[in-house]
């Protein structure tokens, strides 16, 4: 079955989900550029590394802060099962784990050139931690894209999540909910920008390669699409909740009309 939503479905922001839908993009991303850049180039999954700490703010999307392993009786209760009082309650101890560090990787595309195996473009979907400011989700990300961009790849950059703090151009941008940035290393401080509305597709954009090189298209809703039917997404998501992040009033509103028309409400 696939998404009853035109573009991106928000039913998939979910912090809890993410991770998975993350995945199955940038497998997809590879996957599709890979059947249009061999044999001069190929894309590849590279990993970015950072820990988190239990002072992390962008901890909240990743784990709980503390998990409960087991729980201990509550308390003394008289033989009427009322609490008893004469025996004053004593605090029992529970068995659980406090995160401390924790190591996470964040998958990114890279487009390599065959013969002189140079980074010639970087692909990065954000994830939630890379929104939250503050978070080391957010420092890590920022210090990669800041070496990105003083370097002598091409960066782009793929927003699909409506939550938190994104990539802000300096420019005025038409209102949108989800965005792509595509930064040519030659056009730098200028780049393109994507402003997409929740109402719309996935665009296809064009990656650059090396000078003289015409760019590969990258038709972000067919990787979408293929994600969304290869994960089932289909037949686990529920449909008749709100999304974990509510849609504006409006949008609401549309979002229940069609879901209605699909007979998923």
């Amino acid at each position: 079955m696939p998404s009853p939503f035109p573009g991106m479905d928000p039913y998939l922001e979910d912090p809890r989900r993410w991770p998975d839908v993350h995945t199955k993009l940038i497998s997809g991303i590879r996957a599709f550029l890979n059947q249009r850049l061999l044999p001069k180039y190929y894309a590849t999954i590279e990993e970015r590394v950072y820990i988190s700490d239990e002072y992390d703010p962008g901890r909240r999307v990743l784990v709980p802060h503390v998990r409960l392993l087991q729980k201990s009786a509550a308390g003394t209760v008289s033989d009427r099962g009322e609490p008893s009082v004469s025996t004053v309650a004593v605090a029992e101890p529970v068995e659980a784990i406090t995160l401390i560090h924790e190591e996470n990787r964040e998958p990114r595309v890279e487009i390599i050139d065959a013969d002189g195996q140079a980074v010639v473009a970087v692909i990065e979907v954000l994830s939630p931690t890379n929104k939250i400011h503050g978070s080391a989700g957010r420092e890590s990300y920022d210090r990669k894209r800041l070496e990105i961009m003083h370097s002598s790849s091409h960066f782009i950059e793929i927003d699909l999540l409506r939550d938190g703090e994104g990539f802000s151009p300096y420019e005025a941008s038409p209102p949108h909910e989800y965005r792509v940035h595509v930064s040519r290393a030659q056009g730098r401080p200028r780049g393109l920008l994507w402003p997409i509305k929740i109402e719309q597709q996935l665009p296809p954009i064009n990656v650059p390669l090396r000078s003289g090189d015409p760019d590969a298209s990258l038709d972000l809703q067919v990787v979408f699409s293929t994600a969304y039917d290869r994960a089932a997404y289909g037949s686990i998501l529920n449909y008749h909740a709100k999304p974990a992040f509510p849609l504006p009033a409006e949008q609401a509103r549309w979002a229940d009309r069609l879901l209605r028309e699909k007979d998923l409400r």
